[in-house]
């Protein structure tokens, strides 16, 4: 029984965050919902979640953080996981990209998922143990030209998994899992082309990623550092 243990999802309001929500929710740990601007569709998750409490953040923001993650340990007490799903995703010319291109996409992929994970970290030590599981993507683990910022900053949630690994040893582990094609469209010429790629054959679900998530924040900690790819063996090609 996870009853006691309270794991926080970030932009858990819709798609895989909601999914994660769910799945975390259901094996019985106390969830909390972060949500940006999607304050309908987070209440609903959160009514869904047993009531979870909500959290809303701009991530862009190191300050708001810290008053998150303030909240999230006045209302819920300890802090057991973080999973660090909140991300945006836009495609651009990598000729026509320009400053707020690349920090729009950087802001909330990278740089909020280290200030996440450092305040989610503080609270662990607390009671010397957490779970982090940060979602990067098979954009991080192979190039799309069209989103060369996006796969940067995917990869760099990659190698920041691998170095808070580290860094937050022993007790707290830091792992990641990197989605395949889960939501895409599969109407857009780009989709069908990985799907026919993909060993699988098909699109992968949001509960795959979910069971995924909920694998490292049961693992024990002899199990950090490490990059689970969901996608179906598309990351062999």
């Amino acid at each position: 029984m996870n009853t006691d243990k309270t794991v926080l999802v970030t932009g858990a309001a819709k798609r895989i965050g909601r999914g994660i929500a769910l799945r975390v929710f259901q094996a019985r740990y106390r969830v909390a919902i972060h949500y940006g601007s999607s304050e309908k569709e987070a209440r609903e998750t959160a009514e869904q979640c047993g009531a979870a409490p909500l959290f809303r953040a701009n991530l862009e923001s190191v300050d708001e953080i810290r008053r998150m993650f303030r909240e999230v340990e006045d209302r819920c007490g300890p802090l057991y996981g973080l999973v660090n799903n909140a991300a945006r995703f836009k495609r651009r010319d990598a000729l026509e990209m320009t400053e707020k291109d690349w920090d729009f996409i950087h802001s909330v992929n990278l740089k909020a998922t280290f200030f996440c994970c450092q305040q989610a970290a503080l609270l662990m030590r607390k009671s010397q143990a957490g779970r982090i599981v940060n979602i990067s993507s098979l954009g991080g683990l192979r190039p799309w030209p069209e989103y060369a910022h996006y796969c940067a900053s995917k990869a760099g949630v990659i190698m920041l998994t691998k170095a808070l690994a580290k860094a937050f040893a022993p007790g707290i582990t830091v792992n990641s899992v990197a989605p395949g094609v889960i939501l895409s469209s599969p109407e857009e010429p780009r989709t069908q082309d990985m799907i026919a790629a993909t060993p699988a054959g098909r699109r992968g679900t949001v509960e795959e990623v979910a069971d995924a998530v909920l694998y490292f924040l049961n693992a024990s900690d002899f199990i950090t550092g490490q990059v689970l790819a969901v996608d179906g063996g598309l990351s062999l090609r």
